[in-house]
């Protein structure tokens, strides 16, 4: 059974999101082999030179050894690579890139049979949630779509005050879970705990995650 760290945002030339993937790091004793798979963007030209800022920060964490996800594999090729890793770690992009890109290939249902620690961070938290919260650029509105559905909740990751108007009335059909950059929601069994804060919205209303939850 997996355990999977929804990270609201980082920026890993801040590392200000070092607190959560020490403790997801931890999870699994020190010194994991992480597969990691890259940025959710239609053209993968210009993103190959971040690999080496993600490599190098999660060496630092101490992991043993990091491998980046050629999305050309095979199914059975990401089936013994996952089989080989302790840590998954999803980045940032687009999430409805992330989440076609892996029902296409299938990683989804590789992730669900996962035995080991999962990090989404950013697009990667939003597409392993049933739905997420993305931006309509054009208008600058939310409009929520569906997720991976690893983890049943809704999420809104870069959480800011700027959305709460906007948070509140969608919550009034959706519970909604909204995580600033830096902070992290946790799933665990149906379980959920916070590191940093985290909020609630429901029925209208925002309040703050304090306490263990269930899904």
């Amino acid at each position: 059974m997996f355990k999977v760290y929804l990270l609201g945002g980082e920026s890993v030339r801040k590392r200000d999101g070092e607190e959560v993937n020490r403790q997801a790091f931890s999870d699994v004793g020190g010194l994991p082999n992480v597969l990691v798979f890259s940025w959710a963007r239609a053209n993968f030209d210009q993103i190959y030179h971040r690999q080496k800022l993600v490599y190098d920060y999660l060496r630092y964490l101490g992991a043993n050894r990091v491998v980046f996800v050629d999305y050309s594999l095979s199914l059975h090729e990401l089936e013994e690579k996952l089989g080989q890793s302790d840590l998954v770690y999803l980045t940032g992009g687009s999430p409805s890139i992330l989440i076609e890109r892996f029902k296409r290939v299938g990683i989804d249902v590789l992730l669900k049979d996962f035995n080991g620690i999962i990090v989404g961070r950013s697009a990667g938290a939003l597409a392993l949630c049933k739905k997420c919260l993305v931006t309509i650029r054009s208008t600058k509105q939310l409009k929520i779509i569906e997720g991976l559905g690893l983890v049943d909740l809704t999420l809104k990751a870069h959480y800011s005050y700027k959305k709460d108007e906007q948070l509140k009335v969608l919550s009034l059909a959706e519970r909604i879970f909204a995580v600033p950059k830096g902070s992290a929601l946790v799933y665990d069994k149906n379980r959920l705990t916070c590191i940093n804060q985290v909020y609630l919205f429901e029925n209208g209303k925002r309040q703050k995650c304090d306490v263990p939850l269930s899904v």
